[in-house]
């Protein structure tokens, strides 16, 4: 599950991870669980490393294709993607990365899992960077 903006801000949260029912916290020694974590922030670049030319593609096509199903067949899906917050998450008015469930009416609740002090103040983070480019984008207009 990652909250937040797109990138290197981009927060996995390591609470909601588990193998079998056990939290992988409890199975991954910290310094390799956060390994494991940055990795997953910088995954898109390392793609696009990797690729050479172009973009990271892969990933959204797959998870557009999972929100349109989600919609479509009205599967009320629980999805990480972009919605609009205000009161939510503390987030104030914009639209970030967050566990919504996801059917015919589009998103349809925003679920505010509890997040631990470094898991919030990373969100907090990605949430500021995020309204950082919507007032660059303001100002660019």
């Amino acid at each position: 599950m990652l909250l937040g903006g797109h990138g290197d801000t981009m927060v996995p949260l390591a609470s909601c991870a588990s193998v079998g029912g056990i939290p992988v916290a409890n199975l991954i020694a910290p310094e390799r669980l956060e390994q494991i974590l940055q990795r997953t922030r910088d995954g898109g670049a390392e793609i696009v490393s990797l690729l050479k030319t172009g973009s990271a593609f892969y990933a959204p096509a797959a998870a557009s294709a999972q929100m349109v199903e989600a919609i479509v067949r009205d599967k009320k899906r629980l999805i990480p993607c972009a919605a609009y917050c205000d009161k939510e998450y503390g987030v104030g008015g914009f639209y970030v990365g967050v566990p919504v469930i996801l059917g015919a009416a589009g998103v349809e609740r925003i679920i505010e899992v509890p997040l631990s002090s470094s898991e919030r103040a990373a969100f907090q983070k990605s949430v500021d960077a995020v309204k950082g480019l919507v007032e660059t984008m303001g100002r660019n207009l």
